[in-house]
């Protein structure tokens, strides 16, 4: 099945991100580094892409809501590096990753 609306698919690769990093956090003892370096890159991604988009002038969204857009993103970028840089990342950090990302799919699922 396609997905035509926007919001649909940006909430669509939120969950999958979110899926991703829930899996790795629920078997943590089980997963291997580059398990949970590849799933923390696609979430980069997908956030680089939108803090990206928000940046541009002519992107329709009001200026708030791409401050916020921008915001999480960083928060994101921040929270990222910190768990790529320690040497034993705690579980927990995953959970606000998770958790950012299922509530804005929610909220886009609900705009679709």
């Amino acid at each position: 099945m396609a997905i035509t609306d926007p919001r649909e698919f940006e909430a669509t690769i939120l969950t999958r991100a979110a899926g991703q990093l829930q899996r790795i956090r629920d078997n943590w003892s089980n997963e291997k580094a580059s398990t949970l370096r590849d799933a923390l890159l696609y979430n980069r991604r997908i956030w680089t892409v939108f803090a990206a988009s928000a940046a541009e002038a002519e992107h329709p969204l009001p200026r708030e809501i791409k401050q916020n857009i921008a915001n999480l993103a960083i928060f994101i970028f921040k929270r990222t590096s910190e768990i790529e840089a320690s040497h034993e990342p705690a579980p927990q950090l995953l959970d606000t990753l998770i958790m950012i990302n299922r509530e804005i799919a929610a909220g886009l699922y609900s705009r679709a």
